[in-house]
């Protein structure tokens, strides 16, 4: 799971040999970081579930990620550790280019990876630290950039809810697929306050960059990071909203504590990607 470029350049090296490797374009599998975890899954899962083998290689950073996006890789690299600590039989190996990514981000990837390769040999990494998931799922996001609109909802109100969002979402000119599928997403988070976040919540919306965000806030609390990042065994239970959510939208940012849960999610009006 490599950028277009990246997968071009691999196909051109290995020549034959391609076609004995899956390829994946990491700028759509992986546009929001949120759903990379849900590919890698699907790809152990059928390759090692019948006693198998499974080796991959993810690139999830790379110079042109925006600083959310950034973030959010970060919190996907140390959640990946917990979400395959028990798939025996999986190696994912996880490529930086150290010549394009500032300094800080190198040590991020340092924090969040228990194994790093030194002259081809892997290493155990000093500075990896393993509860990096669980911190960063309580960290506050940074505060709106621009003018927000907020209502609030409960059981009864959220058909009020879906209106405003279509409403803004053809204001912003997303595309009709793109805003109903900001709907869906923002009425799961919604939803998901009703049932087990106090019954109520909060939902904000305001335009950033060529995107709408939609925030959704209650009282609940989510303990497991990685919920929402693993593809759900039913249709129903815990984090079927949240998984949907991550699937349609461009980015999507949970932090929770027990003080109340954030759910973010962003729509672009466009999800053109450049690798120049």
């Amino acid at each position: 799971m490599v950028t277009p470029d990246k997968i071009d350049a691999l196909r051109a090296e290995l020549g034959p040999d391609a076609d004995r490797v899956m390829f994946t374009d990491m700028a759509d599998a992986g546009r929001n970081p949120g759903r990379i975890i849900s590919h890698w899954s699907d790809f152990a899962g059928e390759h090692v579930a019948a006693g198998g083998r499974a080796r991959g290689i993810g690139e999830p950073v790379w110079a042109g990620r925006t600083p959310d996006e950034l973030v959010e890789c970060q919190q996907h690299e140390s959640l990946i550790n917990a979400a395959f600590e028990d798939a025996d039989g999986f190696r994912l190996v996880c490529p930086y280019d150290t010549e394009s990514l500032p300094a800080d981000v190198i040590h991020e990837a340092r924090r969040t990876h228990p194994l790093t390769l030194e002259g081809g040999e892997p290493t155990t990494c000093a500075d990896y630290v393993e509860d990096r998931a669980l911190a960063l799922h309580r960290e506050p996001l940074a505060p709106p950039d621009g003018p927000t609109l907020e209502v609030r909802y409960d059981a009864m109100t959220l058909e009020r809810v879906r209106r405003l969002v279509r409403e803004l979402a053809d204001e912003a000119e997303l595309p009709d697929e793109r805003a109903e599928d900001l709907v869906i997403a923002v009425n799961e988070a919604a939803t998901n306050s009703v049932r087990y976040g106090g019954g109520s919540g909060a939902v904000r919306v305001w335009t950033s960059g060529g995107a709408l965000v939609c925030e959704v806030r209650d009282r609940g609390l989510i303990d497991n990071p990685v919920t929402g990042r693993m593809r759900p065994r039913s249709e129903v239970g815990d984090g079927h909203g949240l998984w949907l959510a991550h699937q349609v939208c461009d980015l999507v940012q949970v932090r929770s504590t027990r003080r109340g849960t954030v759910v973010r999610m962003v729509m672009r009006t466009t999800t053109a990607e450049s690798f120049d």
